[in-house]
């Protein structure tokens, strides 16, 4: 375990040397998806960044309990406490069954999350499958004094909340000045008789449901369906405790949905929940943010097929998912052709490398002749990818360290370094770091498809013998059929090989 890995908590708005409160046991809680639709890029940039903290953690020996919720009732239309269920909304449009449209939805999310290689948390709970617990945490409000009933709802008391606690300092947002913007509103609703709330920065613990509501259940205020702040902080505790290590999500939940979470934990046991809050940045696409009216919101399913409008050609998941590593998940990361087509090369430049790594072997014969300058090199870059990933998990920088070291791995492979001068505890240190990064850190793997490698070896080895027998025709002829499936031939002194065209 590394004790110099440092995580920017947006709680304090800097950057603290990680400290679990119980390691080697580390607590991590990702708010996972609302599954009344497709996942989106933005999702898939969300858990990515995620993977790769949880990744890492147990890279570096902690015991880490991943836990990430499913979405699968009470989550209003406009993130308020108004409106429609997303959800019920989905299955009234469709004419189903709201199950059925979490089902649907949650096996699409799955599909993409296994497509971009991402672990399966350790835990993945439902909000419908934790009402007690939802239920007895309103309960344990109320008894607090920060819960009130209206109307057969409960809402959590902001402003009596805020006289003792501090509510908002996740986000920075100052109660007074949100309670002012929203005099004219509370005016508004009182006047047409829809005032429920003490107060308009008041949010709901539970919601009343209308007959006609698809998704409600009976509690102690009647029937109704949760609020949707209230899951999180309930299956958190139930499966973390009262106070664990991390809570992530993206950076739209840091208000109200993060806030609501503090303020609902604290306003029940005293404690705030996390001891590190972190947040994913948001994805752009062509410098524009995703919405429906610039027709520039991409589903993963339509980037794999390269079926949509803005979309030049098709991009594999992994080609994705290194587009995103190449940017620190606290900062914008922008979504175009040209960006998707540089990923592509330095993935499969890496992807390349990997195949090397595990060729070479050090020779059994070998005379040891150290190059300590070498070995001084590979041992600075390997503390690079180190400082990268111990630098809050910045991927950018750990790629950068990463393809220093392929250098010297390509390097290896054309014999411009020789195995036996670097030692055989470099060299093996060299290989393992690389496979270890690419493939247990990073989450990369090379992508094949289906019996391709097959055809390329067979056709390598006629391409071995026509060489050999001088028949260059036949030679030209199979470098323009291998060239067709994305395959070079790499002809070097002591022997032939093939690569991914870059």
């Amino acid at each position: 375990m590394s004790e110099s890995l440092k995580i920017y908590n947006t709680l304090t708005r800097e950057k603290e040397i990680f400290k679990p409160l119980a390691p080697p046991h580390v607590g991590l809680y990702v708010c996972g998806p609302t599954v009344y639709g497709y996942v989106h890029l933005g999702n898939c940039r969300t858990f990515t960044s995620f993977d790769i903290v949880y990744r890492y953690l147990n890279h570096l020996g902690y015991k880490v309990r991943y836990v990430r919720n499913i979405t699968d009732v009470g989550h209003l239309t406009g993130d308020t406490d108004d409106g429609e269920d997303k959800i019920a909304k989905k299955a009234r449009l469709e004419n189903l069954e709201p199950m059925e449209i979490v089902q649907r939805y949650t096996v699409d999310f799955h599909t993409v999350m296994k497509k971009l290689n991402n672990f399966e948390p350790s835990i993945e709970p439902t909000a419908t499958g934790h009402l007690l617990e939802q239920m007895a945490l309103v309960k344990e409000i109320i008894a607090e004094g920060f819960g009130y009933e209206s109307n057969g709802s409960v809402y959590f008391d902001v402003k009596k909340y805020n006289e003792k606690y501090q509510y908002g300092k996740l986000s920075g947002r100052v109660l007074e000045e949100l309670l002012a913007s929203t005099e004219r509103e509370n005016l508004r609703r009182e006047l047409q008789g829809q005032e429920e709330k003490r107060s308009q920065e008041d949010f709901a613990l539970w919601k009343k449901a209308e007959p006609q509501h698809i998704m409600q259940w009976e509690s102690p205020w009647g029937m109704g369906f949760p609020g949707w702040h209230l899951e999180c902080s309930a299956m958190s505790t139930k499966y973390l405790g009262k106070k664990f290590d991390i809570h992530g999500g993206g950076l739209d939940l840091k208000f109200p949905h993060h806030e609501c979470e503090i303020a609902q934990s604290v306003g029940s046991t005293g404690e705030e929940p996390a001891n590190y809050w972190m947040h994913a940045n948001m994805l752009t696409i062509n410098g524009q943010k995703m919405s429906k009216s610039l027709n520039n919101s991409i589903l993963p399913v339509e980037l794999f097929a390269g079926k949509h409008p803005l979309l030049e050609e098709a991009y594999s998941p992994m080609t994705l998912r290194f587009c995103m590593l190449q940017t620190h998940y606290r900062s914008t990361m922008d979504l175009s052709n040209d960006s998707l087509k540089a990923s592509r090369k330095g993935y499969k430049k890496v992807i390349n490398g990997l195949r090397i790594a595990k060729q070479l072997v050090y020779p059994e014969t070998a005379e040891n002749q150290i190059d300590s300058k070498q070995i001084e090199q590979i041992d600075l870059i390997i503390s690079q990818l180190y400082e990268g990933m111990n630098d809050d998990f910045n991927t950018a920088k750990t790629l950068a360290a990463l393809f220093e070291l392929l250098k010297k791995i390509n390097s290896l492979e054309s014999g411009q370094i020789q195995a036996e001068n670097l030692g055989k505890e470099c060299f093996d240190n060299l290989i393992k770091t690389y496979i270890v990064f690419v493939e247990e850190i990073l989450g990369l793997f090379e992508e094949e498809p289906a019996d391709q490698k097959r055809l390329v070896e067979s056709l390598m080895q006629i391409y071995k013998e026509a060489k050999q027998h001088k028949n260059y025709s036949q030679v030209d002829q199979i470098r323009a059929n291998l060239k067709n499936l994305g395959i070079v031939v790499k002809d070097m002194k002591h022997k032939i090989d093939w690569a991914y065209e870059e």
